[in-house]
């Protein structure tokens, strides 16, 4: 399975990008982004492109894929709407219009936004927390997990597919196939030019 990966250096991106490389039945990932993740893989390739809302000068980079992770992301504290939507929807769609025009049978996935957030306040909030983990892993597993449980589970919703939009922890952690480690909003299964998604099919291997 080849996968295009968009955001790989942000929170979540971090884990689908970690998840991806470990994979054996991942051979490439294309990481696309506006910098670059510094990492040195056999099975990675790295495009920086600054417009995220207009692919037509290397779109031909995006042909042959199966899969496609759109981790970019940004939290929308001291955001304008505008300002978030064109991140958190203009973004996603000018590529997934983009990605279905050249792969028609793509799984598209697009998980809340994207090991370790860019957001200061968040970041403390993980320091706060983080030696809590075990503990509240025990206590709520339904509502505990990880970057890397959430990358298991958008390579598995790629791989088999899944019944129905993955839109909590639980689920999440249900699909993923190795031990369950925030939570997913994703847009998760074919792509379409309306926006449409369904979670039911695989991407072909």
């Amino acid at each position: 399975m080849k996968v295009l990966l968009f955001g790989a250096t942000g929170m979540v991106g971090q884990g689908a990008l970690r998840e991806c490389l470990l994979d054996p039945e991942v051979e490439q990932v294309l990481a696309v982004g506006r910098t670059a993740t510094g990492q040195q893989h056999a099975k990675l390739r790295e495009l920086v492109h600054k417009n995220l809302l207009d692919f037509s000068g290397v779109e031909k980079e995006f042909s042959g894929y199966d899969a496609c992770f759109f981790c970019l992301g940004i939290s929308s504290a001291g955001m304008s709407e505008p300002d978030y939507r064109r991140v958190t929807y203009d973004m996603p769609m000018a590529a997934a219009q983009t990605l279905v025009r050249l792969n028609p049978g793509m799984t598209f996935i697009q998980p809340m936004h994207g090991v370790t957030s860019k957001t200061k306040l968040y970041r403390v909030g993980y320091t706060v927390m983080g030696p809590l983990y075990p503990l509240l892993k025990r206590l709520i597993p339904k509502y505990v997990t990880t970057t890397e449980q959430v990358g298991r589970t958008m390579l598995e919703v790629a791989k088999s597919g899944a019944p129905s939009v993955c839109s909590r922890t639980r689920t999440s952690t249900a699909l993923a196939p190795r031990k369950p480690d925030g939570p997913l909003r994703p847009l998760m299964g074919r792509a379409s030019l309306s926006g449409g998604c369904h979670a039911s099919e695989p991407a072909r291997r």
